[in-house]
């Protein structure tokens, strides 16, 4: 009997050690529109994760009209998006799709955002690395 304690200890013990690690908390921002309340919701969502959890990672991917967010000459949180890349937890991502849609080079881009081919592309593969999926909507 006392063995059969024993056994039934130490898997409890296993299973409760192995159900309390820690999650990581990764996640990718779909942004696909340019509206300024959307921008302003984005900005928020961004520094409450990060000051919540230091280890969080967070990226944002900009792609359909959302392109007008990261380009210099009509971005309305372009300083707050340029002081955020400079934290290694935050990247922003531009679609290379969507930029020469909407004629936009790198050369336009605000500080700190970097390109990536296919914005919907990365989406997927953050996915598949375990970030969680949120979509930015007012």
């Amino acid at each position: 009997m006392k063995k059969i304690f024993s056994i039934l200890t130490a898997l409890f013990l296993y299973a409760s050690s192995a159900f309390s690690q820690k999650v990581p908390y990764n996640v990718v921002f779909d942004i696909t529109n340019n509206e300024p309340a959307i921008q302003q919701r984005m900005i928020v969502l961004i520094k409450e994760i990060i000051s919540a959890s230091p280890d969080a990672k967070v990226e944002v991917v900009f792609y359909g009209n959302s392109i007008a967010v990261i380009d210099k000459n009509k971005s309305a949180v372009m300083d707050d998006i340029s002081k955020l890349a400079e934290n290694k937890q935050v990247q922003f991502r531009a679609c290379a799709i969507a930029m020469k849609k909407h004629n936009v080079d790198e050369s336009q881009l605000v500080s700190g955002v970097q390109t990536v081919p296919d914005g919907i592309y990365e989406i997927v593969k953050k996915q598949a690395a375990g970030y969680g999926y949120i979509k930015i909507v007012q």
